[in-house]
C-alpha cells in the first residue's frame, strides 16, 4: 500500500472522530453580559475542551501503562551517548522534509543548511549517527509543514488535542498530513520490508521523543493543579516561539564560516609580501 493510499484512511476516520468529538463535547461559551469571561473564552480558543480533555485523559492513561514505561526502559537500558546518536540518526531521515518546508518558506540559507546537513550526515556522518554537519558550519534547525502554513498567513484555528498526537490545532493537523505526504520514506517503496522498517523507525522515534521529555512532563503532571491546561499553554507558547523565529530569521545565505575562510584565503603569504 502506497503512502497516499495509508494516508487517505488514516485523515478521514480522524476527521470522522474530531467532528463526532466537536458535536458532543462543546464548551459552553460564557454570557454575553460577562466580558472577562468571554475575553478568557477567546483568548484559550478551545471550544471543545470537554472532548479534548477526554482524549488528553485517554492518551495519558495510554501513556502511563505502556509509553512512558517504554521510554524509561529505553533511558535505562542505553546510555546517553548512544541515545544521542540514535536521535541524530532518526533525525537525519527527516532532512528531506525540512529542505523542502524552507524553500517553501522561502529561506535559502536554511534550505542549503537541510541539505548539506543530509549530505554531510549521511556520508561523513556514518548515516546521520554522528552530526558533523553542524561542526562544518550547517546547524539545524525547525521546519515543518505547519510552521510553513503559519508564514503563508494560515490561521491556527481552535486547539485540538489528537489521539496519539498530542497537542495540536487544525492547522498543525494539515500540517502533519503534508509532512507525512513530503517525505520521500512513507512512499519509496512498497514491499513488507519496506513497511515494516518505516514502522520500526516511527515507533523508535516515538519512544526517543517521549524518553526525552520524561522529566519535564512528569514535572508538569506532578506539580500543575491542571495539568490539561499548563500543556496547552506551553505548548501554545514553543509553537508559537518556533514560528515567530522562522518568520523574523534573517540570515544571510553563505555558511557562517565562508567569509572567514575567504579572508583567509585572500591573505598573502609571506614569500609574496616579502616580494612586494
Amino acid at each position: 500500500m502506497s503512502g497516499f493510499n495509508r494516508l487517505s484512511r488514516i485523515v478521514p476516520a480522524l476527521v470522522l472522530l474530531l467532528g463526532m468529538g466537536t458535536l458532543s463535547g462543546c464548551a459552553t461559551p460564557p454570557p454575553a453580559d460577562d466580558p472577562d469571561a468571554v475575553a478568557e473564552y477567546r483568548e484559550t480558543n478551545d471550544p471543545i475542551e470537554p472532548t479534548n480533555r477526554l482524549i488528553y485523559a485517554a492518551n495519558d492513561r495510554f501513556d502511563k501503562a505502556i509509553f512512558r514505561p517504554l521510554a524509561v526502559g529505553y533511558r535505562a537500558v542505553l546510555p546517553q551517548t548512544v541515545r544521542d546518536h540514535t536521535h541524530n540518526f532518526l533525525g537525519n531521515f527527516g532532512m528531506p522534509v525540512q529542505m523542502i518546508n524552507d524553500i517553501l518558506q522561502t529561506k535559502p540559507r536554511h534550505a542549503g543548511d537541510s541539505m548539506m546537513r543530509f549530505v554531510t550526515n549521511t556520508t561523513l556522518g556514518v548515516g546521520g549517527i554522528f552530526d558533523v554537519a553542524t561542526d562544518f558550519g550547517w546547524p539545524d534547525h525547525d521546519a515543518d509543514s505547519g510552521m510553513t502554513l503559519a508564514l503563508w498567513g494560515v490561521p491556527t484555528g481552535p486547539y485540538l488535542y489528537l489521539p496519539l498526537f498530542g497537542p495540536s490545532s487544525p492547522r498543525e493537523g494539515v500540517g502533519l498530513g503534508m509532512d507525512y505526504m513530503l517525505d520521500p520514506f512513507s512512499w519509496i517503496g512498497v514491499d513488507n520490508t519496506d513497511r515494516n522498517l518505516g514502522y520500526a523507525k516511527m515507533g523508535l522515534s516515538a519512544i526517543d521523543e517521549r524518553a526525552r521529555v520524561i522529566d519535564d512532563l512528569d514535572k508538569v503532571t506532578g506539580q500543575a493543579l491542571d495539568p490539561y491546561a499548563t500543556i496547552r499553554s506551553l505548548y501554545r507558547q514553543h509553537r508559537q516561539s518556533q514560528i515567530d523565529d522562522a518568520r523574523d530569521d534573517s540570515k544571510p545565505t553563505i555558511p557562517a564560516w565562508f567569509p572567514a575562510a575567504m579572508r583567509h584565503s585572500s591573505k598573502p603569504t609571506t614569500a609574496s609580501a616579502t616580494l612586494q
